[in-house]
């Protein structure tokens, strides 16, 4: 008996020595830029690329490997998770199937864990190929039109005063539709067609649909925070979009600009980018927007019910309608690619 069980210690302790070797990169580690295609380059960065035309295992098992991409994967796929944790906590005092009026919660929480989901896929696996990289990020971009749908509803549903309301309900929701779209469509666009050549024209195409949008859905909490008289007792809500305003900027301007890698060249290439800081901002942005909605949802119901009555159904519909065309967008731009580099499926 003492030899069997001396046995069976004997192999567990080998196949948990091995662990370390499935998890670990299955091709060498990582190259420099001039391996890559151009596709892949990243300015100022020159190194921590991981090679194409892996398997897809391979690029799995980068998740727990060292590159260029590894914190802004890590970045959103742990907010994914607080946010799953966040909203299971949600279900044990939200009556999500039942009240109505908690429809605009639910959207924004999914559309939230949706765009930080979709993200982390797009930096984990867009090496794989040339087509994979725009496909994902395609992808990506449709989580972001979705994300910017549901940052809208949530604002015009709880946020919103009844002053701003009267001003523009009569288009506040299917602009919202309008520039989401845009915002994918234009993202797409800009990959596909300014990717590696007239970046001023790219950006224009990529930031011009997804600022306005912002302006647009965002619109209600800044009102709301001008027109906030003094109070004795503050609005703890108020203080949370107050934050998601500050990290959105802030996250932004990393996002336009390359610094500090432009500042250290040669030296950001695996911590310290410009678009790693986006993230950690987008991700704060995003958790204190879910905590200052869900505070709306529980205080300022008697508001919003008077305001809303029944359309939470019409906004239900409207998502869905948001997410039908981006995901066609983004498929349609995916043929592109794949009928431009003569793409075949082995």
């Amino acid at each position: 008996m003492a030899t069997f069980v001396s046995e069976k210690l004997s192999r567990l302790f080998i196949n948990v020595r091995q662990v370390p070797q499935l998890l670990g990169p299955l091709s060498p580690s990582t190259v420099s830029s001039s391996e890559v295609p151009k596709v892949f380059w990243k300015p100022y960065i020159h190194t921590g690329y991981r090679p194409v035309q892996q398997t897809w295992r391979y690029y799995f098992s980068t998740l727990f490997q060292q590159h260029n991409e590894a914190i802004n994967v890590w970045t959103h796929l742990v907010a994914a998770l607080i946010l799953l944790l966040r909203f299971q906590q949600l279900s044990q005092r939200v009556d999500f199937g039942q009240d109505l009026h908690s429809q605009p919660l639910l959207i924004i929480i999914a559309a939230s864990i949706t765009y930080l989901t979709f993200s982390s896929l797009a930096h984990l696996l867009q090496a794989k190929s040339e087509f994979w990289h725009y496909s994902f990020f395609f992808m990506d971009y449709v989580g972001v039109a979705v994300y910017q749908y549901g940052s809208a509803l949530g604002h015009y549903y709880y946020a919103i005063e009844p002053s701003w309301h009267e001003r523009v309900r009569g288009f506040y929701m299917p602009a919202a539709v309008l520039l989401a779209w845009l915002s994918c469509a234009g993202s797409c666009y800009a990959k596909y067609r300014y990717h590696q050549s007239a970046r001023l024209l790219g950006r224009l195409c990529q930031e011009l649909p997804s600022g306005l949008a912002y302006l647009l859905d965002i619109s209600p909490v800044v009102h709301r925070i001008c027109t906030a008289p003094p109070s004795a007792r503050p609005d703890p809500a108020l203080l949370y979009h107050k934050c998601q305003v500050l990290f959105f900027l802030i996250g932004a301007f990393f996002f336009s600009h390359p610094y500090p890698e432009k500042w250290f060249p040669g030296k950001c290439h695996f911590f310290g980018q410009s678009h790693q800081i986006f993230h950690v901002c987008l991700v704060l942005c995003t958790l204190a927007q879910i905590e200052a909605v869900v505070l709306d949802y529980e205080s300022r119901r008697h508001i919003y019910s008077a305001l809303q009555g029944d359309l939470a159904h019409n906004f239900s519909v409207l998502c869905l309608f948001t997410v039908t065309c981006s995901v066609l967008t983004a498929a349609y731009m995916a043929r592109k690619v794949k009928n431009k580099l003569g793409f075949k499926e082995e």
